[in-house]
């Protein structure tokens, strides 16, 4: 399975969610959100990115892949824990 992280600098979530990454059997890519190519990727699942009551997009989000396609979005790490548990 790999992922697609997307984070911001300084962002206390995202460091804790990269952290529960490393213990895990999972491979991917961070994308900064200041980044160029952060911003043009994101795109692709906005649909699926969970939003706050502004709009604003929730941070760290988690695109999870199964053969390139989007498995599930997550937010935080309790989160993946929970979705990597319900996976056979």
């Amino acid at each position: 399975m790999d992922y697609l992280l997307f984070s911001y600098p300084d962002c206390q979530k995202c460091q804790e969610m990269k952290s529960f990454l490393q213990g895990t059997s999972l491979s991917g890519q961070e994308l900064s959100l200041v980044q160029k190519e952060g911003k043009l990727k994101i795109r692709e699942f906005l649909p699926l990115v969970k939003r706050d009551g502004s709009g604003a997009i929730i941070l760290p989000t988690l695109v999870l892949l199964e053969e390139g396609r989007p498995a599930a979005v997550v937010n935080r790490a309790e989160e993946l824990d929970l979705w990597l548990k319900s996976k056979p």
